[in-house]
């Protein structure tokens, strides 16, 4: 595949590229900067309606007031009516949908709004540009991307040995007492290389999300306008779903999500970004970049959502598909009893029917099973008695009523002093004294400070006290509630 393209290439994004529409849009100064303001600096991935048209509002108002000398505004028309143009198929530059569980329509961005972005960010000058950095990161992948294919073990370990000479080498030097720091410029050259990396990393999860959204939408296109079996759309389903998972996005989106999810890297990755953003010669310092693996971490638990969406199409499929099948069977009896009612008035049409064969078939008597007579079982109530004690029958009826709070509070004491807690570590530290439905209410918790994170590929067993003593058990994916914002 070229990496140049065509003239006929060209000329198509220029026409159905989102991105390319934007940048030619009459009002391409505000739709930037207004959604450069709301989903790329504040990293919101979901706002509703109500809310972004407020927002969009005051926007035009102080617009429009700044341009009071006009005879017309500049923006005339309400800010609802500007966001349902921007959603239109033909824009295309922000995602109108429906959350589950509200009748409220939310927005995002899409991807053509932060390439688009990208592509203005390269456009303004830069008073440093850094290129050392980016040259050791070149000369560092080649050296991974060839290290890691090299299939003789000689190679390998005389590779390790150098880098181990090397180490050996810097050792000695420090200890010798010529320490080499990195001087301002080569701080502000890898600073510069790392918020760019940051930042694109961060679009990218919504080009990652959009490409999930596809695949499921393409997938409730089958399942609505499929006609053959219910076995070769499953098997055709599931093929899809591996294929995904197996992918090469798929397996490097995974590899990242798993790197998220490690709390040693976490505190890692905290560690490091708290130092840099410490240091006094970094002009370009960006505060937001402080936390931003948390946004990495927001960002990629909708991604795995979105992967969970389509397991829970599948099986909406399935028993929407049982039911019209019993639907079907149904009608067709009610069919044939309605025909043989009319056949039964209307004498004078012979009744006809159909023989499966031409002849019967011959079974001999011998080949049946002989009968087996079923053993009965005996009933005594020789031995019944009264019990030795009366149950109240009320108890049968009590509800048990879990509060959520106490819960809520109990995980932002844990998230005070560390960055996230997994599901177990809480029973651990306050033991279920309800059982299966504070279980339950710990899952389904919603709060601002924290979010939930489930791990498919682990497996956590919590296990808790009834109340008649003995030990019960459960084994469920690992849940771990994360600190936002840091």
């Amino acid at each position: 595949m070229s990496l140049v393209p065509s003239m006929d290439e060209i000329a198509w994004l220029r026409d159905n590229s989102p991105a390319w529409r934007l940048l030619r849009a009459d009002n391409a100064p505000l739709v930037l900067s207004f959604l450069h303001l709301v989903f790329v600096a504040e990293n919101v991935r979901s706002i509703s309606a109500t809310e972004l048209a407020s927002r969009l509002d005051d926007e035009l108002y102080a617009l429009n007031q700044r341009d009071g000398e006009r005879t017309s505004p500049r923006f005339p028309k309400p800010a609802k009516a500007y966001l349902d143009d921007w959603a239109a198929p033909g824009a295309g530059w922000l995602r109108k949908y429906y959350p589950d569980g509200t009748d409220e329509p939310h927005y995002d961005a899409t991807p053509a709004v932060e390439k688009a972005l990208q592509w203005l960010e390269q456009l303004r000058e830069r008073e440093f540009v850094g290129t050392e950095s980016r040259l050791n990161v070149i000369v560092e992948l080649l050296r991974q991307i060839v290290f890691g294919t090299e299939p003789d073990p000689a190679e390998r370990l005389a590779e390790l040995r150098r880098q181990r000479e090397v180490i050996d080498e810097q050792i000695a030097r420090i200890e010798a007492g010529d320490m080499p720091m990195l001087d301002e410029t080569a701080v502000r050259d890898r600073y510069q290389q790392f918020a760019g990396t940051a930042r694109e990393l961060l679009a990218d999860f919504r080009e990652v999300e959009e490409n999930f959204r596809k695949l499921d939408r393409q997938l409730r296109e089958k399942m609505t306008g499929w006609r053959g079996g219910k076995g070769e759309l499953l098997d055709d389903v599931l093929d899809g779903r591996e294929s995904i998972a197996g992918s090469d996005q798929g397996r490097s989106f995974q590899a990242f999500y798993g790197f998220l999810l490690s709390a040693a890297r976490q505190a890692e990755l905290s560690g490091l970004l708290d130092q840099v953003h410490s240091l006094a010669g970094i002009a370009e310092r960006d505060t937001r970049l402080r936390h931003v693996h948390y946004d990495w971490l927001d960002a990629a638990e909708r991604t795995q959502a979105t992967v969970r969406q389509l397991s829970e199409q599948l099986r909406r499929f399935l028993d929407d598909q049982v039911w019209f099948e019993n639907r079907r069977v149904i009608d067709v009896l009610r069919s044939v009893e309605s025909r043989a009612l009319q056949l039964r008035e209307t004498r004078a049409i012979p009744v006809t029917m159909e023989l499966d064969a031409p002849a019967p078939a011959i079974r001999l008597p011998l080949e049946r099973p002989l009968y087996t007579p079923v053993k009965k079982a005996r009933l005594s109530s020789d031995t019944v008695r009264d019990a030795d004690e009366e149950t109240d029958p009320t108890a049968l009826f009590e509800q048990v009523y879990v509060d959520a709070e106490p819960l809520r509070g109990g995980v932002r004491q844990a998230l005070r002093s560390q960055p996230q807690v997994g599901l177990a570590e809480l029973v651990t530290r306050y033991p279920l004294k309800q059982g299966v439905a504070e279980l339950v209410t710990y899952l389904s918790l919603q709060d601002e400070a924290f979010a939930i994170v489930y791990d498919e590929q682990h497996r956590d067993q919590i296990t808790w006290s009834a109340t008649d003593g003995r030990e019960r058990a459960a084994t469920l994916p690992r849940v771990t509630y994360a600190r936002r914002g840091g």
